[in-house]
């Protein structure tokens, strides 16, 4: 009786042909299964934001500084990606003018101020650190009961994996000092 029972949830598993024969000492069977692919990771750090409805703010800004091409190269890079409502936080009027073509440089600026050059998991990251940012500016790690910061901003989702890099979701727009 066991095999049979074993032999009727084998046969309803699954989505492959499958044939069995039960014995009272064995039991054969066959299976014939489907492949199933692998998860895709997405290419490029920029395919993780045009992925995710929380990310069309960046979105837009990549595309307005033309940094496109730059996050799809080879990397690796590390992008701590503010979310629409980080974006929304900024100063009314902040965002109009920074996507406006002659706000270009300082757009850029702000946004490589986002991106560190290398692959940063957040099991890396230490309290304190400091992290050389592509502008040339730093940011500053805080860790405190578990919870990872950047320059303030927390760290709500960590090790997005893209072929050239990481993603870290953070929930403010972290800015350069002047």
């Amino acid at each position: 009786m066991t095999t049979a029972a074993i032999a009727v949830m084998m046969s309803s598993c699954g989505s492959g042909e499958q044939t069995s024969e039960a014995t009272t000492d064995t039991m054969k069977t066959e299976v014939t299964t489907d492949t199933v692919a692998a998860p895709v990771t997405p290419s490029t750090v920029v395919d993780i934001a045009v992925g995710s409805a929380d990310h069309s703010t960046l979105v837009a800004a990549v595309k307005a500084a033309g940094l496109v091409e730059t996050l799809s190269g080879a990397g690796p890079f590390t992008v701590f990606a503010p979310t629409n409502a980080a974006f929304d936080k900024l100063p009314a009027g902040t965002l109009d003018n920074l996507l406006k073509p002659e706000s270009k440089a300082t757009l850029t600026g702000i946004l490589t101020y986002h991106v560190v050059a290398g692959s940063l998991k957040a099991a890396d990251l230490k309290d304190g650190q400091k992290l050389k940012t592509v502008n040339g500016a730093e940011l500053t790690v805080a860790i405190k009961d578990g919870k990872v910061t950047i320059n303030g901003a927390n760290v709500t989702a960590a090790d997005l994996t893209a072929g050239n890099g990481l993603v870290h979701v953070i929930d403010a727009v972290v800015l350069p000092k002047k």
